[in-house]
């Protein structure tokens, strides 16, 4: 009756199951903390304090003397 059949093989269907794993990487940032010094210029007075001595010259004030002439009473 029937004779041996040969199987037709056929090629291989694919079929992908993806599953997904998390994978930390790290990621660097630097932060620079920049401390401020900000320099305002305030005046401040100091007072150097000098004493002078001054001798002031009255000339001679006697009675009936002029200066440069001889003393004459009148």
């Amino acid at each position: 009756m029937y004779s041996c059949v040969r199987p037709i093989c056929c090629p291989p269907v694919c079929c992908v199951q993806d599953s997904y794993y998390q994978r930390f990487v790290p990621v660097i940032q630097p932060v620079v903390t920049i401390n401020r010094q900000n320099v305002i210029d305030v005046p401040q007075v100091y007072y150097q304090r000098t004493t002078r001595n001054v001798v002031v010259n009255q000339g001679f004030q006697g009675q009936g003397v002029l200066p440069g002439r001889a003393n004459r009473l009148f």
